[in-house]
Formats: structure tokens, C-alpha cells, sequence
């Protein structure tokens, strides 16, 4: 029950269509539900039909794949894992246990971004000539793990994973990549600036960690085609597209809420997602660790299959 947990437990608790039936914590979580001090418990239990994985990042694959072995659909955070490999064992594991495994890339449930998707898909903005998305926030102080690279495999790529996703379900992956950037762990910044290179078009890549304190978090997206651009900060600017055309509106919703939805109707429907598909999560991984594998190269261009 770590700070994403909370997070997650406002969201399912929100929902009319979702049971909160157990925590598993080390601690007692203060709430009327079973209360479960190991995960294994919680999988021996025959009343729970799915386990939302909010762990380190590093447990991410042993324990959805137990939680898969023991009959239970998973919802797990992202990253999916710390390697690709990984990706590919938890991806494995649920198709032979027949059940639903769902990464929790809660951006593309955002509606700021469900609207950039809506107008991209459509066309709307004709040809895209220019993408730039952005994402920066002090080192966090919520948890220890988050600050060990063994486990979470680094500041950069966990946050910076939102907007590497982001750009695959948008554009599909990139011809090549570039990556500068800086890192130094004692002093909280883990920092990137990455080019994924696309035909007629590139999408900038931005942030991470800057400092260990005091520095807000901000999340902003520009996109650049023919008939316009559309725009979004989500300290400054809200959504707003410019150069003519429609008027782009966002729903107003919780987006954790709404991946949590998703997913339950999902494991009621025993259909995998298709919205939010286990091996765009493991290719974002993938493309995510070969960006800052890419910073080490400072800015040289790399191809990409």
C-alpha cells in the first residue's frame, strides 16, 4: 500500500462495477475489506478474481506471474517490467493461464490525451510535421525503491515511459532515435532530451527528474500538422488546438478511474484488451530503455527495428 496503491484504491473505490475485496499491505490499511500481509495470501483466496499490482518495479514480473498461476486476471503498473524479456514471460504466462493481463499506462486514459488520440486518429490535423511531449517533477519522496536503478530501473524511465507509450499508439514505432541527457542519482536528476525519428517528422522527447525537492510536476503535449496545433500543459494551458478548425474538447474524468473500468469490464468480458494490448506495453520498454541506452551515445543517431 505504497503511494501508487492509494492512488489506485481512491479510483477502484470510485467505481460502481468494481468490488474492493482485500489490501495487501505489511500494514494494516484502516479500511473494511480482508486485509492480506503477503500476496501469496491474497492469491490463496478463492473470492478474488483479479489483483491490481502496485510493487516496485522490480517484483512487477514475479508477482503477475504468480498471481496468473493462481487463477487471477492482473492489472500491474508500469513500466511492465525492467526488461523486455520480462515482458515476454508475464505476456506468455497469461495466455497459457487464459486470463486477462492489462498494463496500467494510465495516460492513455488521461482526457487530455484520449483527445490528442480522437484527433490524431481522425486525421484532424492533416499531416503532422512536428511532436513534442514533456514530462519533468522533482526526484519523488514518496518511497525508497523509486530512487534505487536496480529496482525501478531509473527516474527517467519510469516517468518518461507515459510519453515513449504515448507516441507508439500514435505513430507506431520509429525509424531511429537520438538521446542526450544527464544523470546523477545523490542529487535526484535523471534527465533526458530524445528525437524518435518518423517519415516527414520527429517527436521530442523531455524531462524527468530535476532535483531532489521543490520542483512541480508538469505533463504538456504539442502537436504540430498542416491545419493546426493542438496544445496542452497541465500547469499553464489547458487543451486547446489552434489554427482553425473544431473546437478540441477533454472529458472531464478520473483517468485512474477509467483504466480500472476498462480493465474489469475486460476480465467480465474475458476478452484481452485491445486498447491498452500487453505487447504495446512490453514495446514501450523496449523503445523506452533504448532511448536512455541511447543517452549514453550523446546525441548520436541509432537505428531502430
Amino acid at each position: 500500500m505504497g503511494f501508487m496503491g492509494g492512488v489506485h484504491l481512491k479510483a477502484i473505490t470510485s467505481l460502481q462495477t468494481v468490488q474492493l475485496a482485500g489490501i495487501v499491505s505489511r500494514r494494516a490499511p484502516g479500511w473494511p475489506v480482508k486485509h492480506y500481509a503477503s500476496l501469496d495470501e491474497a492469491l490463496a483466496d478463492p473470492e478474488i478474481d483479479a489483483v491490481d499490482l502496485c510493487l516496485p518495479t522490480d517484483v512487477h514480473e514475479s508477482s503477475a506471474i504468480a498471481a496468473l498461476r493462481s487463477g487471477k486476471h492482473v492489472l500491474v503498473e508500469k513500466p511492465m517490467a525492467l526488461s523486455f524479456e520480462s515482458c515476454g514471460r508475464m505476456i506468455a504466462e497469461a495466455e497459457r493461464a487464459r486470463k486477462i493481463l492489462m498494463v496500467a499506462h494510465v495516460l492513455r486514459f488521461f482526457p487530455a490525451y484520449r483527445a490528442l488520440e480522437r484527433v490524431v486518429d481522425r486525421g484532424e490535423l492533416g499531416a503532422i510535421r512536428s511532436v513534442t511531449f514533456r514530462r519533468r517533477c522533482a526526484q519523488p519522496g514518496w518511497s525508497d525503491w523509486i530512487t534505487d536503478k536496480t529496482r525501478s530501473g531509473g527516474g527517467g524511465f519510469d516517468l518518461l515511459i507515459h510519453d515513449v507509450d504515448m507516441s507508439l499508439r500514435l505513430f507506431g514505432a520509429p525509424s531511429a532515435i537520438s538521446a542526450t541527457g544527464f544523470e546523477d542519482a545523490p542529487a535526484g536528476v535523471d534527465t533526458i532530451s530524445a528525437r524518435l525519428f518518423y517519415e516527414g517528422f520527429a517527436v521530442d522527447i523531455g524531462g524527468g527528474w530535476m532535483g531532489a525537492g521543490g520542483f512541480p510536476f508538469a505533463m504538456e503535449f504539442t502537436v504540430l500538422g498542416d491545419r493546426g496545433v493542438l496544445e496542452y500543459n497541465s500547469e499553464s494551458r489547458p487543451l486547446k488546438r489552434y489554427g482553425g478548425g473544431e473546437e478540441v474538447t477533454a472529458e472531464s474524468a478520473d483517468g485512474y478511474a477509467e483504466e480500472i473500468s476498462y480493465f474489469a469490464e475486460c476480465c467480465r468480458k474475458g476478452e484481452q484488451p485491445s486498447f491498452c494490448k500487453p505487447s504495446d506495453s512490453a514495446e514501450s520498454v523496449r523503445l523506452t530503455l533504448a532511448m536512455f541506452e541511447a543517452r549514453t551515445k550523446n546525441g548520436e543517431k541509432i537505428s531502430w527495428k
